[in-house]
Formats: C-alpha cells, sequence, structure tokens
C-alpha cells in the first residue's frame, strides 16, 4: 500500500473557473477580532472558500495485479450475470440497439461495451452556480463538499428528535451556504415531511436557489419531478445555457445488488438528455447488499457503474457523469448498517481507483457515523470516514456535514462542528508551503540555538495564518474552562449556530426570476391535488 499522485498536475477546468471572494456574495467583510479569528480559522460565516484543489497525493490500496483482477471479474458480472433494468422499455431498447443481449429485463454486456460508451464522458466539468464565483469543478484534482443528504428527521437545537419540516430544510440551506468549507448546498438535506410527497421538490429546489448561490442537486424521486427541477434550472441560468452547462447533480442509485429501477432510470434519462450530471451511486451495506469481502463488493460495484454510467452516453453522448458509491458495512449480529470501520474505507479507497482507471470523477464517503447523538462515536466514526474521502482523492463528498443516525437524522449541532472539521481538511489539502517563507531560514537564523521563536520577525509575520484555528474546539486552561461555564462542544455548536442563523444575509436574486420561478411553482402546484404517499 502507497501514496501515489496518478492526476495530471494541470486541470483544464480550474482555469476558467473564477475563485470566490473572501467576503462571500454579501459583500461583508470581517472586521477587528472576529474578523481576525475568522481568517485563521479558513473564514466566517459566508466568507466562502474556494473548492479544493488537493495539493497532497491520493492514497492507493490495491496495485495493478488487484485491479486487474476486480476488471476482469466485473466484466464476467457483466456479460455472464448482467445487470437488470426494470419496467422501462425504452431503457432496454436502447441497450438492444447498442448490442447488448436483453433477455426480459436482465441486460448482459459484451465484453468492452460499456467501457467503450464511457469514453464520451467528461473526465472533468463544471458545475456552475449561479454566482459564477461559487461554480465548482468536478473531476481531477478537486474535491467538493456538499451537505448531509436524506434524512427524514432531524436533532434540533433544543435536543429534540423529530421529524424534519420545510423550515429545517430552509435552515440548513442557510447554514451551508454560510459555511466557509461547504462549496455546494446539496440536495436533500433533510425530507421536509410537512409539505405534500408530490409537492415538496418545488420548495426544496427553490430554497436552493433563493436562500444559497452555490450549486445544488436536483429532484430523483420521480421522473416528472426530475423534469420540474430542469425546467427551474432553465428559468434560474437560461434554457440555452442549461443545455450546453452543467447546473445540477443528481444522485442514481443502484438497487443493489445489481438492479436499476423505473424511478432511477426516469431520472437518470431526464437529466442526461439535458446534459445534467448523473451521479451513478451503488447503495453498498456490505454483507446485505454485496458480498461480504472487500474484492467482491468492489467487484459489484464497478459491474452496476459500468452498467448505469455507459447507460447516460446511451441517452446522451458527453453527458457528465460521476463514478459513485455509498460504501457500509453491517453488523453480523443484529443487520444494522456500521460506520467508520476498516472495510468500507478499503472499499472506497479502491473504488476511486477503478474511477481513475475509466477517467471518471468520482463520489464517496462524508462524516457518517451510526451514534445516535453528537458523542465521542460519533466523532471517531465520523473523523474515519473524512479523512478516508479526503485521501482516497473523493472529488464530490455528499454527506460532509450534520449525519447522524445513520443517516436517519440532520443534526444541526453536528453539522456545525462537522463544517469545522471541513475547514481543517481544505487546509490540510493545501499539502506543504516550501517558499521562502515556508523554509523559515531567516527565522532558524534569528533565533539560533536555546532560545525561542514567539518573538522573532518570522512568527509575527506569520502567526496569525501559520495555524488552522477550530471555531469550536476549546484549548483554553482547565480554569479557564470552569470559569466560562464548562461548557461542551456540543452547547458550542448550538450557540454558533443559533448566531449564523440569526445573522444570515440571502444572497441576491434577480426578482423577475424569483417571481418566473414562483409563478411556475404555483402553476405545476395547482395542476395535481396534495399526496402524502
Amino acid at each position: 500500500m502507497a501514496q501515489s499522485d496518478t492526476q495530471s498536475t494541470t486541470d483544464p477546468v480550474q482555469a476558467a473557473i473564477p475563485e470566490a471572494s473572501p467576503e462571500g456574495s454579501s459583500g461583508r467583510r470581517g472586521k477587528g477580532a472576529a474578523g481576525r479569528r475568522a481568517q485563521r480559522s479558513g473564514g466566517g460565516p459566508g466568507q466562502s472558500m474556494p473548492f479544493i484543489m488537493r495539493k497532497v497525493g491520493v492514497y492507493e490500496v490495491l496495485d495493478e495485479e488487484a485491479l486487474n483482477l476486480i476488471e476482469t471479474n466485473a466484466d464476467i458480472v457483466l456479460e455472464e450475470i448482467g445487470i437488470e433494468f426494470r419496467d422501462d422499455a425504452e431503457a432496454l431498447q436502447l441497450w438492444r440497439e447498442a448490442g447488448a443481449d436483453v433477455k426480459g429485463e436482465r441486460v448482459r454486456f459484451p465484453k468492452g461495451l460499456c467501457r467503450q460508451l464511457l469514453k464520451t464522458a467528461p473526465e472533468i466539468f463544471t458545475q456552475h452556480a449561479r454566482n459564477p464565483a461559487r461554480s465548482v469543478q468536478i473531476g481531477g484534482k478537486a474535491t467538493v463538499f456538499a451537505p448531509v443528504y436524506g434524512p427524514p428527521f432531524v436533532r434540533d437545537l433544543d435536543g429534540e428528535r423529530r421529524y424534519a419540516t420545510i423550515e429545517d430544510f430552509r435552515n440548513f440551506v442557510k447554514l451551508a451556504y454560510m459555511a466557509p468549507a461547504m462549496h455546494h448546498s446539496g440536495g436533500t438535506v433533510c425530507e421536509p415531511v410537512d409539505v405534500p410527497v408530490n409537492k415538496r421538490h418545488f420548495d426544496m429546489v427553490y430554497s436552493h436557489m433563493k436562500y444559497s448561490d452555490k450549486p445544488f442537486m436536483g429532484s430523483v424521486t420521480a421522473p416528472e419531478r426530475a423534469e420540474d427541477t430542469v425546467e427551474m434550472c432553465k428559468i434560474l441560468f437560461g434554457a440555452e445555457f442549461v443545455d450546453q452547462n452543467c447546473v445540477t447533480l443528481n444522485l442514481i442509485n443502484a438497487n443493489s445488488p445489481m438492479v436499476f429501477d423505473e424511478t432511477m432510470l426516469g431520472a437518470l434519462k431526464v437529466y442526461a438528455r439535458n446534459n445534467q450530471a448523473c451521479v451513478v451511486s451503488p447503495f453498498i451495506l456490505a454483507g446485505a447488499m454485496s458480498p461480504v469481502t472487500v474484492i467482491g463488493t468492489l467487484t459489484q460495484i464497478l459491474a452496476e457503474v459500468l452498467a448505469g454510467a455507459a447507460f447516460t452516453q446511451l441517452v446522451r453522448p458527453g453527458a457528465p457523469v460521476l463514478f459513485g458509491t455509498f460504501a457500509a458495512s453491517i453488523s453480523m449480529q443484529s443487520g444494522a448498517p456500521t460506520f467508520g470501520t476498516p472495510e468500507p474505507s478499503l472499499v472506497s479507497y479502491g473504488a476511486a481507483q477503478l474511477a481513475r482507471r475509466l477517467k471518471l470523477p468520482f463520489r464517496t464517503g462524508g462524516s457518517l457515523c451510526g451514534s445516535k447523538v453528537v458523542d465521542a462515536q460519533a466523532a471517531h466514526e465520523s473523523a474515519s470516514t473524512l479523512n478516508m474521502t479526503l485521501l482516497a482523492g473523493t472529488n464530490f463528498a455528499l454527506h460532509s456535514a450534520g449525519w447522524l443516525e445513520g443517516g436517519l437524522v440532520s443534526s444541526y449541532e453536528k453539522f456545525m462542528i462537522d463544517v469545522d472539521q471541513l475547514g481543517m481538511q481544505q487546509r490540510f489539502a493545501q499539502g506543504v508551503d516550501l517558499s521562502e517563507t515556508g523554509q523559515a531560514m531567516d527565522a532558524i537564523a534569528e533565533v539560533g540555538p536555546g532560545n525561542h521563536y514567539l518573538g522573532c520577525a518570522h512568527t509575527q509575520a506569520n502567526f496569525q495564518k501559520a495555524f488552522f484555528r477550530s471555531s469550536l474546539a476549546d484549548n483554553n486552561s482547565y480554569e479557564q474552562w470552569l470559569a466560562e461555564g464548562e461548557k461542551r462542544i456540543e452547547e458550542r455548536a448550538r450557540a454558533l449556530c443559533r448566531s449564523w442563523l440569526d445573522s444570515y444575509v440571502a444572497p441576491d436574486l434577480d426578482p423577475a426570476i424569483d417571481e418566473a420561478l414562483l409563478a411556475f411553482m404555483r402553476e405545476r402546484k395547482e395542476s395535481m391535488p396534495d399526496a402524502f404517499t
């Protein structure tokens, strides 16, 4: 097992994307002591940090022999076992026309067919935000952090675990917008159960467009909801721009093992036809949805991604697509999912290598945990997953902040603690400074043997930005901690969260565009009765 840095040294898209201004879209600059603290910690609320361009190598766990073995076995799965494309006659016909063997809903693929189709998929692309300074690169050496996705529950600022509401959804969008090291607004940051099922996607997509100017994800819960997302994007960006550029990422889960269902295929076709990115992600709980072994799981993941990602190119050659995986294991005693364990990390490291060999951007990881509250278990499981996420070379990291209870809960407290960790990861990804300042030879010469560096010129010139300073960790003396109320990190996170939400200022949105979005939503909502199932 060794480190390597197999990606090119120049990412061509990077030059075309402007870096976000340190003030963020609000144009307000931090002042005084608070502003200086924000600079040392990597930015304050609303001060956007550009997406990561990693200057550290990726960590690789598989050698050439292992990679060849997985690829050979995946080809056997595709050719002899096949993948089911359920309840979608159009998908089956497209595969027939492409030369696949289709019997019923089972598709078997001649060796090399999927790889050949994927040659038209971009290795690197830009997801555009409505604020161009927030646009992100997907692929290459870029890493983009996005928040938690999918929980039906929240753990709120009063410590209550309850069903999520649209107000919670808006709050998490605002927090993601304000978090400096969060580069993306995400998608279903929680499931607002107080809004009808068949209409809530309008309010969710609109919240991303209205309360943030970062990139966002679309709805995939039905093809018509994907169509609504695309239409709203056309209102926001313009129809021609949407047709020629990626403005939304969309999560397409394989129904592992080896099935793509009608809902996911329908959403995939909508987004691919409109040139929008699909994150084709097998949802893996190893031992239940894949074999219990790392190599067996990687074989199945590769087969599923090859089939799903190649299908996007049948729909529209050149449509952006990501090699995704969500990898966890299960407790063989209870059947419950487990997080932060070694085997899923090995799976994700290996999947990242396979993605690079396919020249596809990669999605995995986040800040995953199984803990029910913000405690030591939540911290160490999330840290294990997040460290792997960066070192694997992940391009799009969903669930980067807020995940609790195995993905059932979006936690306000954990969101704040996680985004603090994201800032640390961003600083780590900058690597080592080899400049004259980084070498510090003048400081070594000035101090000499037996003295200290606290007062030397180099320290005085660089101390404010020399080390990352957490906005939440308490590193003061025991006596000072006692004097300040013996506050645990959860308490500090709650206070910081309330402060952010109280100080939130929405990014500007053209009133004409806003009204057009609201009018579209009204018309579509009035065209259908409410449905809560």
